[in-house]
């Protein structure tokens, strides 16, 4: 008979080791295709983001924020934000005009690091 006890044992550490290096990110429940880049980087999570759906319905994290207040919110969350960055990640479908509008306000706002979020474009 074939001893397989140590084959179990590398199987288990290697099971381990995935276990410790996966990260998970929960992501709020809003529908958003992101545009694809070839270039894109990926970045670590940080704690704001600011979600633009195609329907203009914004969140920054899990609360809802409409484009009056949108510069109030982000003056309040500023000061625990790490590193003073925000993501924004604006669905392939809302216009330009739009985007550059929520980055004056971004900008208006105090936060000088704005990363966008894309999707990693697949060959």
């Amino acid at each position: 008979m074939i001893n397989i006890t140590s084959l179990i044992d590398v199987m288990f550490l290697l099971l381990i080791f995935l276990m410790v290096s996966s990260t998970f990110l929960e992501q709020p429940g809003i529908k958003l295709e992101l545009p694809k880049a070839k270039s894109s980087v990926a970045v670590q999570q940080r704690d704001y983001v600011l979600f633009l759906n195609k329907e203009g319905i914004m969140f920054l994290n899990k609360k809802a924020v409409s484009l009056e207040n949108l510069e109030q919110a982000l003056k309040e969350a500023f000061p625990k934000m790490k590193e003073g960055a925000l993501i924004l990640k604006a669905d392939q479908d809302i216009t330009h005009g739009k985007v550059v509008k929520l980055m004056d306000i971004i900008r208006n706002s105090g936060i000088k690091k704005l990363v966008i979020g894309t999707q990693v474009e697949k060959k």
